[in-house]
């Protein structure tokens, strides 16, 4: 039976599925072991402080080693095609190496926290030491979705929870070993951080490697990805995509700051942001089951779609219009009740986003498919115009929202993003070049294909 017409069921998309959401959602709890174990130093504010505006710096630096999760998963297929991206991966985690170095042991590092973050001269040194720590984990982050890749393209899903269990358990036990010592700096939560990723490194590792040596075969004839190049040819945009998206956040935050009730606008968009991501994060791998099934059976991975598609806005719509979410803030969180009601309000505008996410992810892993991810740049542009439109219209007719501007302009964006890549997608499909069925196009110039990537 061909490729194309292989029958799938939910049973086996659900088997895929569920590992990378669960592993997805773990992830947060790696940052309740770090704030909780933080939190029972002698001056926790200073602490969690020093700690929190280097990670700041290490989400921006990690992006692009995440990014090599998808492109691994889309365009590795033997080994020829891993070895070019193994190369490609290298040049990735140098150039991170090398920023890291120059934000760690340079005047770049001071000036970030100072003129950037407004930290106060007395962090600086405390602040540096975390991210000297830091700067190590965005280089296991790569070699871990490096390996992640080859693991979800060859259906092995199970091992990255495997993975984080085992990473939430050794920077558990790492945890109890400072709390029963001391927690003197934020030092402390960059090596518990540190030692969970380079576990869950050694675990994608050796899975992934097993994978390579018994399963990959050396070359697919078919395949058409054997250079470095074509590899960078569909990394790139993604890249360049990602580093658009970088001023959304900052901007939300910005803008909040001109709202009626600043601390509250803040406080109540951090809140139903974190709950949001929460419940979208088990939903964020949507993109993989277009990538590794679409092909094989269209029609049942729409309707797996279709099925999974509503349920973060209703678990989001359980905790806005029940009384869970009331007392989840309250109890879980200690929320005081002027800032649960700020923050229900800003979560029930949140929904808008939930009930598109699935889609535009669903999207983005149609052209990943068709290694279309050029696109990918004028859909997150389009984000970003987007969230800055609204959140200027908002804080100039509407101050008085607070929270929910923050919220309306994130939710807005993405309606926006996801509008940009399906209609690129229909006019790919009226022209005759379905991005979906036709998969990464071949060529007898494989050199040339990836620069029109």
């Amino acid at each position: 039976m061909s490729e194309q017409h292989q029958r799938i069921s939910f049973r086996q998309l659900l088997a895929f599925f569920l590992p990378l959401g669960i592993s997805a959602s773990l992830v947060t709890i790696s940052h309740v072991i770090i704030n909780s174990t933080l939190a029972r130093s002698e001056h926790p504010e200073i602490i969690i402080a020093s700690y929190a505006l280097p990670m700041s710096i290490l989400g921006i630096t990690e992006r692009p080693a995440v990014l090599l999760r998808q492109t691994c998963s889309a365009l590795v297929r033997d080994r020829v095609s891993f070895r070019a991206m193994s190369i490609v991966s290298l040049y990735v985690l140098g150039s991170i190496f090398a920023i890291g170095l120059a934000i760690s042991y340079s005047p770049v590092g001071p000036w970030l926290f100072t003129g950037v973050f407004g930290a106060d001269e007395s962090m600086i040194g405390p602040m540096m030491d975390v991210f000297r720590i830091l700067m190590f984990v965005s280089i296991f982050s790569g070699i871990r979705c490096l390996f992640h890749g080859v693991i979800i393209s060859n259906m092995r899903t199970k091992w990255l929870t495997i993975g984080m269990g085992i990473r939430l358990l050794g920077m558990y036990l790492v945890s109890l070993y400072f709390i029963h010592t001391g927690v003197t700096s934020g030092a402390v939560g960059a090596i518990i951080f540190l030692v969970g990723m380079v576990i869950e490194a050694i675990v994608s590792v050796w899975e992934g490697r097993s994978i390579l040596k018994r399963h990959i075969p050396e070359k697919k004839p078919e395949h058409p990805i054997v250079r470095p190049a074509q590899i960078f040819g569909f990394y790139k945009p993604l890249l360049y995509s990602s580093v658009i998206a970088i001023i959304a956040s900052p901007s939300i935050n910005a803008f909040l700051g001109k709202t009626s009730d600043i601390q509250l606008s803040v406080a109540a968009f951090a809140i139903a942001a974190s709950l949001t991501t929460l419940v979208t994060s088990f939903f964020s791998y949507i993109h993989q089951i277009v990538l590794n099934f679409y092909r094989k059976d269209a029609a049942t991975v729409v309707r797996f779609a279709i099925m999974v598609s509503l349920v973060p806005t209703l678990l989001l719509a359980l905790l806005s219009y029940t009384s869970v979410g009331p007392w989840f803030m309250e109890h879980v969180m200690g929320v005081n009740e002027r800032l649960m009601h700020a923050s229900l309000s800003t979560l029930r505008v949140f929904m808008l986003l939930t009930l598109i996410f699935p889609w535009l992810d669903f999207g983005n892993g149609l052209l990943m498919l068709r290694s279309q991810t050029k696109t990918m740049v004028w859909s997150q542009a389009a984000n970003v115009c987007t969230t800055l439109v609204v959140l200027l219209s908002c804080v100039l007719t509407v101050p008085y929202w607070n929270g929910m501007v923050g919220a309306l302009a994130q939710s807005l964006g993405v309606v926006a993003e996801a509008s940009v890549v399906w209609l690129i997608l229909r006019a790919a499909r009226r022209s005759g070049l379905d991005p979906a069925a036709l998969g990464p196009r071949k060529t007898e110039n494989p050199t040339k294909e990836s620069s029109e990537a």
